[in-house]
């Protein structure tokens, strides 16, 4: 019931991306392997972090996904504040469809903004949605490292050359993470992330984007519901701000 009770309250903040409260630690490739999948999540916390980026300070996020031998479909919402002032919100609907089997995941990421029209795929400066395809590779349950890839190709991802023109920027961001299951629960979580060229995740280059920690505890509350407590540290060496960015989050899912 605890689980059942919570997805309720969760609701739609920036133009970045989800990231699972799910245990890391679970197959995900015995569930692919089922005819038919689902889950869902939810979670508070004191800021929204994605990829080295700060994307706005406290907030309320939640997933809903299904799958059917290995091919799946997930609608992630965020809604938060954009800085601590507690001034401004700005929703964000995240909608995924991918392949995920062999311990290969490939996916279509659109995010919606809710600054513009659902369809509108124009290339601003300052607004618009996003479409990314991503690739994620996990060696194997017993070997969780993780090499993955995202680039946008679509929609709102650009700068202003030197003559003032529009440049689609194909922001690209890669990752290498391993989590390490601990005892009672337990888990600890590590990864580097690097851009390899100008666009949002740095404005000018190549860059170390991010040294991320964390750590989690999970609780389980029956076969399959959880809840789950965790503290982060994203350090950002090349951002001109926000070079150092804690947060902690506290969530239940549903699996």
């Amino acid at each position: 019931m605890l689980c059942i009770g919570a997805l309720p309250f969760v609701n739609n903040a920036s133009a970045y991306a989800q990231e699972s409260v799910e245990p890391r630690a679970e197959s995900q490739e015995v569930r692919a392997k089922s005819e038919f999948t689902y889950g869902a999540q939810a979670r508070v916390q004191a800021a929204y972090l994605w990829r080295g980026l700060y994307a706005g300070g406290a907030n309320i996020q939640g997933s809903v996904n299904v799958g059917y031998y290995g091919v799946y479909a997930d609608m992630w919402w965020n809604l938060g504040v954009t800085d601590m002032t507690f001034r401004e919100f700005q929703p964000e609907v995240d909608f995924s469809i991918g392949f995920r089997r062999w311990g290969l995941d490939i996916y279509a990421l659109y995010i919606y903004n809710f600054n513009c029209g659902f369809f509108d795929f124009g290339n601003y400066i300052d607004k618009g949605n996003r479409l990314e395809l991503n690739v994620r590779y996990t060696i194997s349950d017993k070997i969780p490292l993780t090499i993955a890839w995202g680039t946008r190709v679509a929609a709102s991802d650009c700068y202003l050359n030197a003559a003032g023109e529009i440049v689609r920027a194909y922001s690209s961001y890669a990752e290498i993470s391993y989590t390490q299951a601990l005892r009672d629960g337990w888990s600890l979580f590590g990864a580097i992330g690097v851009t390899p060229w100008k666009g949002v995740y740095n404005p000018n280059g190549a860059a170390l984007q991010n040294i991320e920690v964390r750590v989690r505890k999970d609780w389980t509350v029956s076969e399959r519901c959880g809840l789950m407590l965790q503290g982060q540290l994203s350090v950002s060496p090349m951002a001109a701000t926000n070079v150092i960015l804690p947060n902690v989050a506290f969530g239940v899912y549903l699996k």
